[in-house]
C-alpha cells in the first residue's frame, strides 16, 4: 500500500471518529501540564541554586526528564485504556442502534435480536415494492439478494467503523503520551550546555517555557478563528503565576 493511499486511509478514519477535534484538545491539555509541572521543577531548583551554587544540571536533567516520562507513561496509558472503554461503548450503542447481527449469533442461530433485524429489513423490502408498484414500475425485487445486500451494507458499515475507531484510540493514545513529553523536555534544553550551572541556564529556561506557552496561545487562537493575543495572555499569566507560587513556596519552606 502507498504512502498517498495509506494517508487517504488515515484521514477517512480521522474523519469518521471525529478525531482532529479530540487530538487537539487532547494536544494543548497535555502539552500545557507538562510545560507547567517542569516550570515548577525549574522553579524549585532555582531556589535551592541561590542557596548552593554547586547544584549540578545532572540533577535537575534527570529529575524533568523523570517527571516527564511518568507524565508521558501516564497519559498514554490512562488514555489507551479510557479511549478503548469510550469508544467499545460508542460502538455498542451504535450496534444497538443499527440493530447489526454479529457473526458469532448467526452461527448460533436466530435469537431474538437476528428476527428483529429481519423484520426491519422485511418491512424496508415491502415499503420498496410498494413504491415501485405505486410509481408503476416493472421491476422485480430479488428478496433473497436483497436482504443479503442490505446484511452485507451494514457488516460493511459496521466494520469500518471499528477500523475507524481502533485507528482514533491509538492515535489519541500517542498524542496524550508524547504531548506532556514535549512540553516537560524543551526546558530542560538549557542545563545539556556548559560545564557549570548559573543563572542563564534557567532564564533561557524560562524563556524556552514562555515560548511553549506562546506557541500554545496561538494554536488555540487559531482554531477558535481569532483572539491569539487573549489566549497567549492568558497562557503566559498561568505559567508566570506558576512561577511565582513556586518560588514563594520554596522561599516559604527553604531554611
Amino acid at each position: 500500500m502507498g504512502l498517498k493511499s495509506l494517508t487517504k486511509k488515515w484521514r477517512k478514519y480521522s474523519e469518521l471518529s471525529n478525531l482532529g477535534i479530540i487530538v487537539r484538545r487532547k494536544f494543548f491539555n497535555n502539552c500545557f501540564d507538562g510545560a507547567l509541572t517542569i516550570a515548577g521543577i525549574v522553579s524549585g531548583s532555582f531556589i535551592f541554586f541561590w542557596s548552593h551554587p554547586d547544584l549540578s544540571a545532572t540533577i535537575i536533567i534527570i529529575t524533568g526528564f523523570s517527571t516527564a516520562l511518568a507524565i508521558g507513561i501516564s497519559g498514554l496509558w490512562g488514555a489507551y485504556l479510557s479511549e478503548v472503554a469510550e469508544r467499545k461503548k460508542k460502538l455498542d450503542d451504535l450496534k444497538k442502534e443499527m440493530v447489526i447481527i454479529e457473526e458469532s449469533d448467526e452461527e448460533k442461530g436466530k435469537d431474538r435480536k437476528e428476527i428483529n433485524s429481519e423484520d426491519k429489513i422485511e418491512e424496508i423490502l415491502q415499503e420498496e415494492e410498494e413504491i415501485q408498484k405505486a410509481m408503476v414500475i416493472p421491476i422485480k425485487i430479488n428478496r433473497k439478494f436483497s436482504l443479503k445486500s442490505k446484511k452485507k451494507k451494514v457488516k460493511n458499515s459496521k466494520t469500518l467503523i471499528e477500523r475507524s475507531e481502533r485507528f482514533a484510540t491509538v492515535v489519541a493514545s500517542l498524542v496524550d503520551g508524547g504531548a506532556p513529553v514535549l512540553g516537560s523536555v524543551f526546558p530542560l534544553i538549557p542545563f545539556f550546555f556548559g560545564t557549570s550551572l548559573s543563572v542563564f541556564h534557567f532564564i533561557f529556561s524560562y524563556a524556552i517555557l514562555i515560548g511553549i506557552l506562546v506557541y500554545l496561545g496561538i494554536f488555540l487562537g487559531n482554531i477558535s478563528g481569532g483572539g491569539r493575543l487573549k489566549y497567549t495572555l492568558h497562557l503566559v499569566a498561568a505559567g508566570i503565576t506558576t512561577l511565582i507560587v513556586s518560588l514563594l513556596l520554596e522561599l516559604a519552606i527553604s531554611p
